[in-house]
């Protein structure tokens, strides 16, 4: 069974314990946030989610048309 010395908690963690498994929480959970916002901006360059009035077509005629004038750039 539990400890006799751990008391106070609902969980059984002391303090320090706590703030421990609090500290490793939210750095798990900003390392994972910033990943998720990162595959979420690559799948948009990818391919947007809200396309121009004529579709996707639209989007392909652009991206054609930005890779002709940075071609002519060069």
């Amino acid at each position: 069974m539990a400890d006799a010395d751990r008391q106070g908690s609902l969980s059984g963690l002391t303090e320090e314990e706590a703030k421990e498994f609090h500290s490793i929480f939210m750095s798990s959970f900003v390392i994972f946030t910033v990943i998720a916002v990162l595959a979420h901006i690559l799948a948009w360059v990818w391919r947007p989610w809200l396309p121009g009035e004529e579709g996707y077509a639209s989007v392909i005629d652009g991206a054609q048309r930005v890779i002709q004038l940075a071609s002519q750039l060069t």
